[in-house]
């Protein structure tokens, strides 16, 4: 299935959470922390501005690494894997 965001939205995968510490110690599920980061997949084409109604393009781009707040955006599922859809006011930065 293909899924083009629509507007201001933007489709991250996020990254895998780790299955062990740095030691070698081995997590149980109930205890992994879902990472708050990411790789931007796809991105709709922008947001209006309020004052003028013009497009105004992101300040990311597709395949940038992404840090984003706890409880952004929406989970869903699309063909097994797990995404986000969020705005861009829930990204805090790009990793480079």
């Amino acid at each position: 299935m293909k899924f083009r965001p629509l507007g201001d939205k933007i489709l991250v995968k996020r990254e895998e959470a780790a299955s062990k510490t740095e030691s070698g110690i081995f997590l149980p599920e109930s205890s992994k922390e879902k990472p708050k980061q990411g790789k931007i997949v796809a991105l709709g084409d922008g947001h209006r501005s309020k004052d003028n109604g013009k497009l105004t393009p992101f300040t990311v781009k597709k395949g940038d690494t992404v840090i984003f707040t706890s409880y952004a955006g929406t989970e869903i599922k699309i063909d097994g894997d797990t995404l986000l859809i969020m705005t861009e006011e829930d990204i805090l930065g790009v990793i480079d």
